[in-house]
């Protein structure tokens, strides 16, 4: 197959692949404009719907910012943990390390649902049960097998010569961590917090059971609630409307960080 055929053959392939997985968001956002009968947007092509998001309840801000607080915690409790697990892992030698890890891999093989009953008993005793902060606890926890293993493989890839060297010039542990490894595997620390961010913007099941108070729902959950907030008749205009507005920031997060995302899964791919 000539050069052209093949770079042809490819960008056709690439494109078709492109429309298939846009469709379902561009139809999204079309159809959240679009006039439609039992919607606030019945009369040619407008915002109604984005309308009845924003008024519904305690407001389209107050669910963003519920979301915003529990993902921006989540975020900076996996990257705190997972930078002190993953590097204890890559650098440290202790008895059962090797155990210790494949048994925080193992719990990716629980199912998350599983645990809600007895983390809600366990956030009740603690005072945390129906907070933001105890959902963001709950999130990080799911976090943290893949947070510690993608941070181990991105320290293990940095040469030990770097950190012996600044050792040599009087540097501590805690300082050769804060001062030079985490500038040298910034790709893993982006792809840990975008994971981490886009699975608790995106979290239903978790905000469900453990928040109960209205004022408090994230936005998965308050857009659930809107679909049937009229004699159980879903409104299929406002819950477009709300799909839009959740993923706009999991778009440009991730069109913004992207190559460095890519980075970070190809950290530990070349070590050794």
């Amino acid at each position: 197959m000539s050069t052209k055929l093949w770079t042809t053959s490819y960008y056709a392939l690439a494109g078709g692949l492109t429309v298939l997985f846009l469709f379902p968001l561009i139809w999204t956002g079309y159809a959240s404009v679009a006039p439609a009968g039992a919607t606030n947007q019945q009369d040619g092509f407008g915002f109604g719907n984005y309308v009845s998001l924003l008024e519904y309840d305690a407001g389209l801000g107050r669910y963003l910012w519920n979301s915003a607080y529990v993902s921006i915690l989540t975020v900076a409790f996996t990257l705190a943990l997972s930078i002190a697990g993953g590097y204890a892992f890559a650098r440290f030698t202790f008895r059962g390390r090797d155990t210790l890890f494949l048994l925080t891999l193992a719990i990716l093989m629980v199912p998350y649902s599983t645990l809600l009953i007895p983390l809600y008993s366990m956030l009740g005793d603690l005072g945390l049960r129906n907070t933001l902060t105890g959902l963001a606890l709950v999130l990080t926890l799911y976090q943290l097998p893949f947070a510690v293993f993608m941070m181990r493989i991105s320290f293990e890839a940095v040469p030990k010569e770097i950190e012996e060297s600044a050792m040599c010039d009087g540097a501590g542990t805690f300082g050769v961590l804060t001062r030079i490894m985490l500038f040298a595997v910034w790709p893993g620390l982006i792809t840990v917090g975008l994971f981490s961010f886009l699975a608790a913007w995106n979290d239903f099941i978790a905000p469900l059971v453990l928040v109960s108070e209205a004022d408090k729902a994230v936005l998965p959950v308050a857009i659930a609630n809107l679909r049937q907030q009229s004699m159980g008749a879903i409104d299929f205009g406002a819950t477009q409307a709300g799909v839009v507005v959740m993923a706009l920031p999991c778009l440009v997060l991730f069109a913004l960080l992207q190559r460095h995302y890519v980075r970070g899964f190809m950290s530990g791919a070349i070590k050794g």
